[in-house]
C-alpha cells in the first residue's frame, strides 16, 4: 500500500489523484482510495489541511494531486459589506469554517446556521461545490495554536 507523507512544493507530474471533501482533507492520518481505485495511506505531519491542487509524495516516489470534491455547501449573499462582515463575525465566533468571497460566504450546509444567516437578513442558497474555506490566521495549511477551551 502507498503512504503518502509530505505535501511537495514544486510542480510535477502525477500518477493518480484523490478526490476529498473538506471533511477528511482536515485528517492528516488516515486510509484512503485513490481516484483510480488502489489504496493508500496518508500519514502526514499532524493539522496538515489539504487543499485542492495539493501534490502529496509517497515514500516511494510517487505522487497523487488532491482535488477538492464537490460538497453540500450553503451560500449566504448579503446586500452589502457591513452585513457580509457581521455574519463573518458571527460564524466564525461559533468556529465555522467559511469560504469568503467578494459578495457572498460558503459553509458546509447547516440548517441551523441557515436560520441565522436568514434572521440577520441575509439570503441563503444551497449548491454543490469544491468547499475551499479560509485557512486561519496562524497559517497556510493548519492550525497553528491553542484556544485553550
Amino acid at each position: 500500500m502507498l503512504t503518502f507523507v509530505e505535501r511537495i512544493a514544486e510542480k510535477v507530474e502525477v500518477a493518480d489523484s484523490l478526490t476529498l471533501v473538506f471533511e477528511y482533507r482536515q485528517k492528516s492520518r488516515q486510509r484512503v482510495f485513490l481516484d483510480s481505485g488502489a489504496e493508500a495511506g496518508l500519514l502526514l505531519p499532524r493539522g496538515t489541511v489539504l487543499r485542492g491542487g495539493d501534490v502529496l509524495g509517497s515514500e516511494d516516489g510517487a505522487m497523487i494531486r488532491v482535488i477538492s470534491a464537490p460538497e453540500p455547501v450553503s451560500i449566504a449573499t448579503a446586500s452589502g459589506p457591513i452585513l457580509l462582515m457581521r455574519a463573518c463575525y458571527h460564524l466564525g465566533n461559533r468556529h465555522v469554517h467559511l469560504q469568503v468571497n467578494e459578495t457572498s460566504i460558503l459553509y458546509q450546509q447547516d440548517y441551523v446556521l441557515d436560520g441565522m444567516m436568514d434572521e440577520m437578513g441575509l439570503t441563503v442558497g444551497h449548491e454543490n461545490l469544491a468547499f475551499e474555506p479560509e485557512a486561519g490566521a496562524y497559517g497556510k495549511h493548519g492550525h497553528g495554536h491553542s484556544h485553550g477551551h
